[in-house]
C-alpha cells in the first residue's frame, strides 16, 4: 500500500516593498489638466502618486522590493527556487521581466516567469506559487507584483491621468504544514474576456505593432471606461470574496483585513459592504499611492504588517480585479 506524503501548505514569512522618491500631487496635475486637488480626490480619493526616475525601469522596482521581504524571512536570494512576477509593464516585451530580476538579484537555474493579469496579477501569481509549494515542486518562492505605469499612461487624459503611479511589493513564500502561521488557506482566480474592451493597452502587440502612428494615436497608453468598469469590479470582487469566505467556512465577522488592490476608494468600501465586513477593516493607501496594478496589493500588504496591523491567527481577505477582465481572492491565516 502506497503512503501519501503529508499535507503540505505555503506560508508568507516575508513582505516589502518600494515606492520612488518622486511624488506628484493632484496640484501638479492640477496644472495641466485643469483640475483642482479637491476634484481628483472626489472622484479617485487619490491625493498623490509616486513616479519612477527616468533611468529606473521596472526590474529595479522590483529587485528593492524583493530584496526587503527578503530581509525580512531571514533568507538571500540563493535561498529562492521560483520567482513568479506580475505585471504589464515589464522592462521590454522579451524576455520576461523575471529574467532580469533574478539576474539582477544573483539567482541562477531558478524557475522564473511573468504572470499577466494586470491588476489581479500578484493574486494570480500567488496562487501560481502556491500550487508549486504545494506540489513540492520548489520550497521557498518569491512573489513579486510590479508595475511602471507612468509610462503608459497619457498625461493629458484628466480620466486616466490621475489614476495612476509605480510601485513594487513582494513576499517571500516558504512550505509548510498545514496550521502554520502566515498560511495561505485558499486562492481563487477568474477572467471574463468578453470585457477585455474595459481598460486595455491597444499598442504594442500583434494587433497594433509599435509604430510612428500607434504613437500618434496613443495606442500604446491606457484606455478605460470607467463606468461599465466600476459596476463591473464590485460584482466580480463581491462574489469572489463571498465564495473564498465560503470555501473556509468563514464568516465576515472573522475577517480582520480586507487587503484589495488599490483601484477606487468607493470600490473598495461597496465591495467590504456587500461582503458584510465594516469599511474601517479595509486597509487603504490609495490616497498616498494611487492605483500601481500589479504592485498595489502586496504594496498595502508590506505597510499593513509593517505597520503591526496583521495579529497572530488573524484572517486576512485579499481581492484584485484588473484588464482582462481578470479577477481573484485570497485567504489568509496570520
Amino acid at each position: 500500500m502506497t503512503t501519501l506524503p503529508p499535507l503540505r501548505r505555503s506560508r508568507i514569512v516575508g513582505t516589502g516593498h518600494y515606492l520612488p522618491s518622486h511624488v506628484v500631487t493632484n496640484d501638479d496635475l492640477g496644472k495641466q489638466l485643469d483640475a483642482t486637488d479637491d476634484w481628483i480626490y472626489e472622484r479617485t480619493g487619490i491625493h498623490l502618486r509616486h513616479i519612477a526616475a527616468d533611468d529606473q525601469v521596472t526590474s529595479d522596482l522590483a529587485v528593492i522590493a524583493v530584496n526587503r521581504a527578503l530581509a525580512m524571512a531571514g533568507c538571500t536570494s540563493t535561498d529562492i527556487d521560483l520567482l513568479v512576477l506580475a505585471t504589464i509593464t515589464p522592462d521590454m516585451p522579451a524576455p520576461a521581466c523575471a529574467a532580469f530580476v533574478s539576474h539582477k538579484l544573483g539567482m541562477r537555474h531558478v524557475m522564473a516567469f511573468d504572470v499577466t493579469a494586470s491588476s489581479a496579477g500578484f493574486i494570480y501569481a500567488l496562487s501560481v506559487a502556491d500550487q508549486f509549494l504545494r506540489s513540492r515542486q520548489c520550497t521557498k518562492a518569491v512573489v513579486v507584483g510590479v508595475e511602471l505605469l507612468s509610462r503608459v499612461v497619457d498625461w493629458t487624459d484628466r480620466g486616466t491621468s490621475v489614476l495612476f503611479g509605480d510601485g513594487a511589493g513582494a513576499v517571500v513564500l516558504e512550505a509548510c504544514e498545514p496550521g502554520s502561521p502566515g498560511e495561505i488557506l485558499s486562492t481563487r482566480c477568474y477572467m471574463d474576456g468578453s470585457a477585455a474592451w474595459m481598460l486595455n493597452i491597444p499598442g504594442g502587440g500583434s494587433k497594433h505593432p509599435p509604430t510612428t502612428k500607434m504613437v500618434d494615436a496613443k495606442l500604446h497608453t491606457i484606455h478605460m471606461h470607467g463606468p461599465e468598469l466600476f459596476k463591473l469590479a464590485i460584482k466580480s470582487l463581491t462574489t469572489a470574496c463571498k465564495s473564498a469566505l465560503d470555501h473556509e467556512g468563514l464568516t465576515p465577522d472573522q475577517v480582520a483585513w480586507v487587503i484589495s488592490h488599490q483601484a477606487n476608494r468607493r470600490i473598495i468600501h461597496a465591495v467590504a459592504n456587500r461582503v458584510g465586513v465594516p469599511p474601517e477593516r479595509c486597509y487603504i493607501n490609495l490616497d498616498r499611492v494611487g492605483n500601481t496594478s500589479a504592485a498595489s496589493l502586496p504594496i498595502a500588504l508590506d505597510e499593513a504588517n509593517r505597520a503591526e496591523l496583521l495579529r497572530r491567527d488573524s484572517y486576512l481577505l485579499m481581492c484584485a480585479l484588473g484588464a482582462g477582465v481578470a479577477w481573484g481572492s485570497a485567504v489568509v491565516r496570520w
